[in-house]
């Protein structure tokens, strides 16, 4: 299947605030070689996020946020194990004309009080829901002195309350295996984590005063 095996009938904006939701006619191609039905889908138009993953090879340290998410209030509801302050790594959304690297550099200084200190690596590139959003996050591993992170942050304008701190890699794997990084972005990059983290910690220079 490719861009071919679709059609849209029609696309209509069905609210256009802060988040805009379209209503789409359209139908596609089946895997026996029909053709679907027309089918009704609202789809978010989300925009697309750049997420980092804090990591200071040479402390063998993880920066995390901690911060309110509206969204958690009904499934807290449904599910009272799962928390409405969620651990997270940073993370934003790239405004027209912004590079995917720049917004991970910017976010990771709002959002931690860390300066990227080095290349970034690519993780991923993945849909969020491609079942109802047009969300992409795009993740990154961002080299920071873990020394500097710590505090309050986040913009007041934009209703930002963000607890940053510090784990050991080791603690932070035993967050994930606990359930306590509940959130597919962090998920990711830890399991990412796990994977790189000797080749990461070979890399690092060992000049520095960052012990």
């Amino acid at each position: 299947m490719d861009h071919m095996d679709y059609e849209i009938i029609s696309r209509k904006r069905g609210w256009d605030g802060h988040f805009k939701l379209d209503v789409y006619k359209l139908r596609h191609r089946l895997f026996d070689g029909g053709q679907s039905a027309v089918l009704q889908r609202e789809i978010l138009e989300r925009g697309h996020a750049v997420a980092v993953l804090p990591y200071d090879p040479i402390r063998d340290e993880v920066v995390l946020i901690e911060q309110f998410r509206p969204g958690a209030i009904s499934v807290h509801q449904h599910f009272p194990d799962m928390p409405l302050w969620l651990n997270e790594i940073v993370a934003g959304i790239v405004e027209d004309g912004e590079e995917m690297q720049d917004v991970a550099h910017r976010e990771t200084m709002e959002e931690s009080g860390c300066t990227i200190n080095g290349p970034l690596e690519l993780i991923s590139r993945y849909y969020v829901t491609p079942g109802c959003s047009t969300e992409t996050v795009t993740l990154y591993y961002g080299p920071v002195d873990a020394t500097k992170a710590g505090g309050l942050h986040g913009l007041a304008d934009e209703g930002e309350d963000i607890r940053v701190y510090t784990v050991s890699a080791d603690e932070c794997f035993a967050m994930l295996q606990k359930g306590q990084l509940c959130n597919a972005t962090a998920m990711i990059a830890i399991q990412w984590l796990m994977l790189n983290r000797d080749r990461l910690r070979g890399n690092a220079p060992k000049n520095t005063n960052n012990t």
